[in-house]
């Protein structure tokens, strides 16, 4: 099973030496698989060129899209009495932590102490000096954006299920579970314009350049209001969200591996 080739395809996101290392998995796969389970088509698409360039064959292969697995319906109160919006991710380069906070601070220079909180669910990762001194020495931030480095399943489902959206301004993502677990909870998205997105969302979520920071300000600042016409637009796209389930999920497995053996 293979969830991405973004060490190969975006290299300067990771850390060193380890687009070799990923490299040498791919290709051994393709060598030696008599099947690949893939988790989209970004995946398949860069499987087939990584292939290609390696003049090595194609063996079958089956998109099968992963489900989410946090509670459906949290019972815990709300985390936070004002408005927030919810970053979930490890803290890494491709992730686009930088631009989001800098977009924070405009906002705090605007809207002072009304402006919306920042939640930041995720561990510290690798190279991502920049981010770690925005968090810890922008005066601006101070209070304003919270990092939750551990926090369980139920406690991640409640602080979606009460954030004025899920925010995921990533550059590069093989799958994108984030997304799938905001809106199985019903909850909006402000996503990077990125195919797998669309892939696994449609037109559900709002979707911005990951560059363009006056684009996110706008969107947040809309998402922010009480009476949100494209937040409650949103809400009802979300309506017609069918979600993964591993019961499709082993299916589409079962039957694959099982056309490999006749």
């Amino acid at each position: 099973m293979v969830h991405d080739l973004i060490p190969l395809t975006h290299a300067e996101y990771c850390r060193p030496a380890v687009d070799q290392a990923h490299r040498q998995r791919i290709r051994t796969a393709l060598e030696h698989a008599d099947g690949l389970i893939v988790n989209s088509r970004f995946t398949l698409d860069s499987l087939i060129a990584e292939a290609q360039q390696a003049h090595l064959r194609m063996p079958p292969a089956v998109i099968a899209h992963l489900a989410s697995g946090l509670p459906v319906r949290a019972h815990g109160k709300r985390p936070i009495d004002t408005p927030y919006f919810v970053f979930l991710s490890t803290i890494e380069p491709r992730k686009n932590h930088w631009l989001i906070l800098h977009v924070w601070r405009r906002i705090v220079e605007e809207y002072g102490n009304a402006a919306p909180k920042l939640v930041i669910i995720g561990r510290r990762g690798w190279e991502c000096e920049n981010v770690i001194d925005m968090l810890e020495r922008c005066v601006a931030l101070k209070g304003v954006v919270i990092e939750e480095a551990s926090c369980s399943d139920e406690r991640l489902s409640t602080y979606l299920q009460y954030a004025q959206a899920l925010l995921f301004p990533s550059f590069v993502e093989g799958y994108g579970m984030p997304l799938v677990e905001a809106l199985e909870l019903q909850v909006p998205v402000l996503a990077s314009d990125i195919d797998v997105f669309h892939e696994i969302a449609g037109d559900i979520p709002e979707y911005i350049d990951p560059l363009d920071g006056l684009g996110w300000i706008a969107q947040i600042k809309e998402y922010m209001q009480p009476e949100s016409r494209a937040r409650a637009a949103q809400l009802d796209r979300a309506k017609h969200f069918r979600p993964p389930t591993w019961t499709t999920h082993f299916e589409r497995v079962d039957d694959f591996i099982g056309s490999l053996q006749t």
